[in-house]
């Protein structure tokens, strides 16, 4: 049976707490140069939103008197939106839009009516397309609570400080979830294989475990077999002969662009799992982080399920 595929009533609030825990990770483990840039990008996130009441208002008056929020703009968009595609979507003028980026004030020459117009147009854009994921009192009559505004102004400044991202942040955060899985199933009796292990997934032993195994596929037709990696392959304690482990994907992410990039990723590997074992292989994702409704409906459309870090006991759904 589905334990977390088939309920999308379920999907928004466990994405709020999937960012919160990444986001509270993050900040008490990142570098610290990268955490006081993300710190000091939400201040001025959230002042940006509390000029604009939250997105819902974003006016000329407020692009005059604070050009420089326009990048804070374009991420709190759903995509974000790159310079040149704020101004093809608007129909603005490019030296006004480049103006307000490079150097957070208008041009000096711009007409006066022009000028109002495209800023007109550029607010337009912004309400037009800000992402309901992250501003979910967007269309709703209750207002928007601070915890909310807090977690928005987060999300947003990940997406500005994105590109200071150290690839070693994700390795920890990899090796982080892989010894939180380890320290679920060794509390319940199970046991790591030793690193020498030579036999295949399928002839794992009862009641062990591995990490980043790889799993043979393909080599139907006289095709070439190829490996691919798995972050934890587990045996179930009752398992009878010839039964799959589950196979688990460890998947952490600091913003939702990412994850939507990505998501295919997961779908070909079950794809090819599936073409070379049958329907009966189980793969599921272990996700902690940015991981949006549309991320989690293309999964489930595939057909893979996934366990939240942060309810890591619904791996007893799986007959662990």
């Amino acid at each position: 049976m589905p334990v977390n595929l088939d309920k999308p009533q379920n999907w928004k609030a466990d994405i709020a707490q999937s960012v919160d825990m990444y986001n509270q990770w993050f900040m008490d483990f990142a570098p610290k140069a990268f955490r006081d840039t993300r710190i000091d990008a939400t201040k001025s996130v959230e002042t940006a939103l509390a000029n604009t009441a939250n997105l819902t208002d974003v006016t000329p008056d407020i692009l005059r008197q604070w050009p420089g929020v326009l990048p804070t703009l374009r991420m709190s968009t759903c995509p974000p939106l790159a310079v040149d595609r704020l101004i093809g979507l608007a129909g603005v003028s490019s030296s006004l839009v480049k103006a307000m980026e490079q150097h957070q004030r208008l041009p000096p020459r711009m007409k006066a009516s022009l000028l109002a117009d495209d800023l007109e147009k550029i607010g337009t854009i912004i309400e037009k397309m800000a992402d309901p994921d992250i501003f979910v009192w967007i269309g709703r009559t209750e207002a928007a609570t601070e915890t909310e505004i807090h977690r928005a102004a987060t999300i947003v400044a990940d997406r500005l400080c994105g590109s200071v991202a150290n690839p070693i942040i994700r390795n920890a955060q990899e090796r982080r979830q892989l010894a939180y899985v380890a320290e679920w199933l060794e509390a319940r009796g199970y046991t790591r294989l030793p690193d020498g292990y030579n036999g295949t997934f399928r002839e794992m032993p009862p009641g062990t475990y591995s990490f980043r195994m790889n799993v043979p596929v393909g080599g139907e037709n006289g095709g070439k077999t190829i490996n691919i990696p798995v972050d934890a392959v587990i045996m179930r304690r009752e398992a009878q002969e010839g039964e799959f482990p589950l196979l688990v994907e460890a998947k952490s992410a600091g913003d939702f662009t990412n994850t939507n990039k990505r998501r295919k990723e997961e779908a070909q590997k079950i794809n090819q799992l599936r073409n070379t074992y049958g329907p009966n292989v189980e793969f599921i994702l272990f996700l902690c982080g940015y991981f949006d409704s549309g991320y989690l409906g293309y999964e489930a459309a595939e057909g893979i399920d996934w366990v939240w870090e942060h309810r890591i006991d619904d791996l007893e759904g799986f007959a662990l």
